[in-house]
């Protein structure tokens, strides 16, 4: 069975291929009802981090505060390596255990609570998605966890092309010109915005910009900050509502949020559930516009960049996927910038796991063309050491390898003047006049290649100083960079003359074991700081 899987912050949205047709994936919920998703969600019991749920079995723990419910945990891949830990006060839990953990409750979900109709041990091949913008190691960790769970990856594609694909296939039968969209794409969170040419079978990315930290999850934080501030909550009290309680709250609002139409006046919340003294509260549709516009003009100031720097005034259409574009303020502040050529698809919440089943069912038909949407490179020395320079290895833009191709390579030859070379790499989303790195900047490995031929026996280099070796033989040093169709990165490192050689895959393999803290969404933005 071949599947596209749109791993979302708060949903997993799962599309099977079906002689032709891409139904949705739908599971039974524990009300005994089936929903065409599967929750994000991961819980664990307080002082017990070996007891885990995931998915609808971390969604009925909600109502005992003694769990604490994880939302959201794709956020925190854009900054964690594969030995970095979720930090819960007197806990810590591996983020890839959680990624993998929940990846094997998908898979038996699929197989055991799902409208599949699977036969005994057919294996499961998917297509995954992936923000635009995520860096290299998202892209791994997100691999290594459905493959740890026993699905077949076939392949990884951007979520914005993926609703390309989607759009493209719908089309396909009334147009066969050539179209410009800009994807907009806004899940639960983060934003992407991609620049697409579609025609009848392929599809170029021109360029994508995003913003890997806005989603629909901060316009329920807004909704909740709002209700608790007409409620007279403290900032105090706040921070003293139970993981669980607070999960509550939140989804209720989400809730709320959802349900919301063009004429909607007002939101009523109910959170008796969460404290008996609250009750319920009104918030006017006119305060939550008001308060949730700055975020909206964030997305629409990265979707304006990208059309001013590429010159595509003249694109057909905005496609509007993700679930967080449902909200009715999107689609009005972008139809005032760019009129009627808004269109969203019939399938917001389901257009990435749609592109995503096509692609696997026919990835010969539809062929995506993708780029590299940040520089990737090294810091170098530079003037015998004066100063250091960003090397970038991949130019932003770059083209990546099709599925199946011949990985992307770029090589660098020198001779080295320390006996230890060591590689401190990033991405970057920009880069100033002076080619400096700029932007949404995140670091990656440090990793260190003995130069000096004495110390290749030595397979950790950490306690050993750097320094110039006046008298190292005229080594030449040879650097082979090699980037797949997934945008996963390794670097082979040889001093070939003395004939030796190491490889490494780059994804914060070598850095020091690093925790990050659930928190409670976006600071309060307000208009005057937009």
């Amino acid at each position: 069975m071949k599947l596209g899987v749109d791993f979302g912050t708060n949903r997993i949205v799962v599309a099977a291929a079906d002689r032709g047709n891409y139904p949705l994936v739908s599971f039974d919920a524990p009300d005994g009802t089936t929903a065409d998703w599967f929750p994000s969600l991961i819980a664990l019991r307080a002082g017990d981090k070996d007891n885990l749920r995931y998915g609808w079995d971390a969604w009925e723990t909600q109502v005992d505060d003694s769990w604490i419910v994880v939302r959201s945990i794709k956020r925190f891949l854009e900054q964690v390596g594969p030995e970095t830990s979720l930090d819960l006060g007197e806990q810590q839990v591996k983020i890839a255990d959680l990624l993998n953990g929940l990846s094997r409750a998908l898979l038996g979900a699929i197989q055991e609570n799902s409208n599949l109709k699977l036969a005994p041990g057919e294996p499961l091949q998917v297509v995954l998605g992936v923000p635009a913008h995520a860096n290299t190691n998202q892209r791994f960790l997100t691999v290594e966890a459905f493959r740890s769970a026993g699905f077949e990856v076939l392949g990884l594609l951007n979520e914005p092309s993926a609703a390309s694909i989607e759009f493209g296939h719908r089309q396909r039968q009334s147009k066969v010109n050539q179209e410009t969209i800009l994807v907009y794409d806004l899940g639960g969170g983060t934003f992407d915005a991609s620049l697409v040419t579609v025609d009848e079978k392929i599809h170029h990315v021109i360029a994508s910009e995003g913003i890997p930290t806005l989603g629909g999850d901060d316009f329920d934080q807004i909704l909740a900050d709002l209700a608790l501030d007409a409620l007279g909550v403290s900032e105090s009290a706040r921070e003293k509502i139970p993981a669980g309680a607070w999960f509550r709250l939140v989804d209720e609002c989400r809730i709320k949020k959802e349900s919301l139409h063009p004429n909607s006046r007002r939101v009523g919340l109910d959170f008796e559930q969460i404290n008996p003294a609250w009750g319920s509260v009104q918030v006017s549709v006119a305060a939550f516009y008001e308060a949730a516009r700055p975020l909206v003009e964030e997305t629409v100031s990265v979707a304006e960049d990208l059309l001013s720097k590429y010159k595509a005034d003249q694109f057909e259409a905005l496609y509007l996927t993700g679930g967080g574009s449902e909200l009715p303020l999107i689609a009005r502040v972008l139809r005032e910038r760019f009129g009627r050529r808004v269109r969203r698809s019939a399938y917001t919440r389901s257009a990435t796991a749609i592109g995503l089943a096509i692609q696997a069912d026919q990835p010969e038909t539809y062929r995506v063309h993708e780029r590299f949407t940040r520089f990737f490179g090294v810091w170098r020395e530079a003037d015998s050491g004066s100063r250091i320079i960003f090397d970038p290895l991949f130019e932003k833009g770059t083209p990546l390898p099709s599925t199946g191709g011949r990985a992307l390579k770029t090589r660098r030859v020198y001779r080295p003047v320390h006996n230890i070379g060591h590689f401190r790499f990033l991405e970057c989303s920009h880069r100033a006049e002076d080619g400096a790195p700029t932007g949404d900047i995140t670091l990656w490995d440090e990793i260190r290649f003995p130069f000096d031929p004495t110390l290749n026996a030595k397979s950790e280099l950490s306690s050993v100083p750097v320094m110039h070796a006046q008298d190292l033989p005229p080594e030449q040093i040879a650097e082979v960079y090699e980037c797949d169709a997934g945008g996963s990165i390794r670097v082979t490192i040889a001093n070939e003359s003395a004939g030796y050689s190491r490889t490494y895959p780059l994804g914060r393999w070598s850095l020091d074991t690093k925790s990050v803290k659930p928190g409670r969404g976006r600071k309060k933005v307000s208009a005057a700081s937009s």
